[in-house]
C-alpha cells in the first residue's frame, strides 16, 4: 500500500460502529467491570481518561505507524513535545548538547530551566556532524537536534551524530516539525526520539495547539512512563482535529512545497535578495544531506535581503496583503516574519542581510509572487 493511501486508513478504529472517524469521547472516570480490573486493566482498555480515549488512541496509533515508533506521547503544544523528552532523560549532573539552530523557546528552556536542576547545556555548530565526538563524555545524557533549523535551515547529519551519542549512552532527540514525520524518518536515521509540533502541518489549519514525541524500545518506555508521571493530557477534540488533518497531510505538503520552490526560485532572481535558504535547492550547503534523508520538502524557507535594516524590513512586510504576519507555519495561509529579533546563536548566523522567513500555504503561487512584488515596490528607493 502506498504511503498516501495509508494516511487514509491508519488510526481508524471502527469498534463495530461503522463510523469512518473515531468518536470524540470526553470523560475522566472509566468504570471497571470488576474490582480486579481496577488495577489490572485488560489490553486496549484505558483505566482513566487522562491516558486518552478513542480519539487520542487513534492519533497515537496513526503517528506510530507513520514513524515506525513503539510509543507516541501526546502533548498540549509543540514546545512541550520538545521539553517532555528532555525531562524524561536528563538528571542532575548531566550535560545536554544542542544544535545551535534550535527553536527559540526550546533554547530558552535549555538555558533557563534545565540549569536550575543541575544540567549543563552546550550548543554546537549545527553542521558539526561526527565532529561532535570531541564534545562527548560520560556526562552527556542527551543530544538535541533540529534538522533543518526552522529559521536558518542548517541540516544535521543525524546518523553521524547518533553514532557518536550511542558510544556514551546519550539519547538523541530530534525536532522533526519541518518534515511532520512524513518527509523524514528520524528514528530510522538513528535518533532515539522524534518530536514535532502537530500544531503545524498535521493540524494544517492554524486552529489547534498540539505536539507529539515518538520513540522505540527503551526510549519509548522512558517516554511513556514520564508522559504519564508528568500528567500530560490533550483534549479529545484537539486529537480528533489532528487526526482529520492527517488525512490530507500529503496533498497539502506537496502543494505547499511546489509553491515554495517556485517562489524561492523567483526570489533568487530579485536584486534585493542576497541568498535563498531552501534545503531542496542545489545551492543549499546541506543539499546532499537533504537528498539522503528527506523524501521531499516542506513549504518553509528563508531569504536574506541586501541593505535591509529593521525599519525597511518591517515596511516590506507591512506592505504584503496576502501573506499574514504571524508565527508558526503549516496552515493553509502563507506567513512571513523577520527573524532578527529572535535569533540567538553561539556559533554565528547569516550575516549577508536581513533574514526573512516564509511559510507557504495553499494559495496560488502567482498571487503570492505578485504580493511580494508589491512589497518590494513599496520600499523601493
Amino acid at each position: 500500500m502506498k504511503p498516501e493511501t495509508r494516511l487514509t486508513r491508519i488510526g481508524r478504529p471502527h469498534g463495530g460502529t461503522g463510523l469512518v472517524n473515531p468518536a470524540v469521547e470526553r470523560g475522566s472516570t472509566v468504570l471497571a467491570d470488576t474490582a480486579h480490573e481496577l488495577y489490572n486493566a485488560p489490553p486496549g482498555k484505558t483505566h482513566y481518561g487522562r491516558m486518552g480515549l478513542s480519539a487520542q488512541s487513534a492519533l497515537r496509533d496513526a503517528l506510530c505507524e507513520i514513524s515506525g515508533a513503539d510509543w507516541c506521547a501526546l502533548t498540549p503544544s509543540g514546545l512541550s513535545a520538545m521539553t517532555l523528552p528532555l525531562l524524561a532523560v536528563v538528571s542532575n549532573g548531566g550535560r545536554v548538547l544542542a544544535a545551535d539552530c534550535v527553536y527559540g523557546p526550546t533554547r530558552k528552556f535549555l538555558t533557563e530551566v534545565l540549569p536550575r536542576y543541575g544540567v549543563e547545556i552546550e550548543f554546537f555548530p549545527p553542521r558539526l556532524g561526527s565532529g561532535i565526538a570531541s564534545l562527548m563524555d560520560e556526562r552527556v545524557q542527551a543530544v538535541f537536534l533540529e534538522s533543518p533549523g526552522s529559521l536558518t535551515f542548517e541540516l544535521q547529519d543525524i546518523p553521524a551524530v547518533s553514532a557518536e551519542a550511542r558510544k556514551v549512552g546519550a539519547v538523541v532527540i530530534t525536532d522533526d516539525t519541518y518534515s511532520a514525520g512524513w518527509l523524514m524518518k528520524p528514528l530510522d536515521l538513528g535518533a532515539d526520539i522524534a518530536a514535532q509540533a502537530l500544531t503545524k502541518y498535521v493540524g494544517g489549519h492554524s486552529d489547534i495547539l498540539l505536539g507529539a514525541a515518538l520513540a522505540r524500545g527503551n526510549a519509548a518506555e522512558r517516554l511513556k512512563d514520564y508522559e504519564r508521571t508528568f500528567g500530560c493530557h490533550v483534549s479529545p477534540d484537539d486529537a480528533w482535529m489532528a487526526l482529520r488533518g492527517l488525512r490530507t497531510l500529503a496533498v497539502r505538503m506537496t502543494r505547499s512545497a511546489e509553491s515554495a520552490l517556485k517562489i524561492a526560485d523567483w526570489l533568487s532572481k530579485r536584486p534585493e535578495v542576497t541568498s535563498v535558504i531552501h534545503p531542496a535547492r542545489t545551492d543549499h550547503p546541506d543539499h546532499a544531506i537533504f537528498q539522503r534523508d528527506f523524501s521531499g520538502a516542506s513549504g518553509l524557507f528563508a531569504v536574506t535581503l541586501r541593505d535591509f535594516n529593521r525599519q525597511r524590513t518591517e515596511a516590506f512586510l507591512d506592505a504584503l496583503q496576502i501573506f499574514g504576519l504571524g508565527f508558526s507555519w503549516g496552515g493553509y495561509e502563507s506567513l512571513a516574519i523577520h527573524c532578527g529579533p529572535q535569533l540567538r546563536r553561539d556559533h554565528g548566523a547569516p550575516d549577508d542581510g536581513a533574514l526573512v522567513r516564509f511559510g507557504i500555504g495553499l494559495e496560488d503561487p502567482d498571487d503570492l509572487i505578485a504580493d511580494l512584488e508589491k512589497g518590494f515596490a513599496a520600499i523601493a528607493v
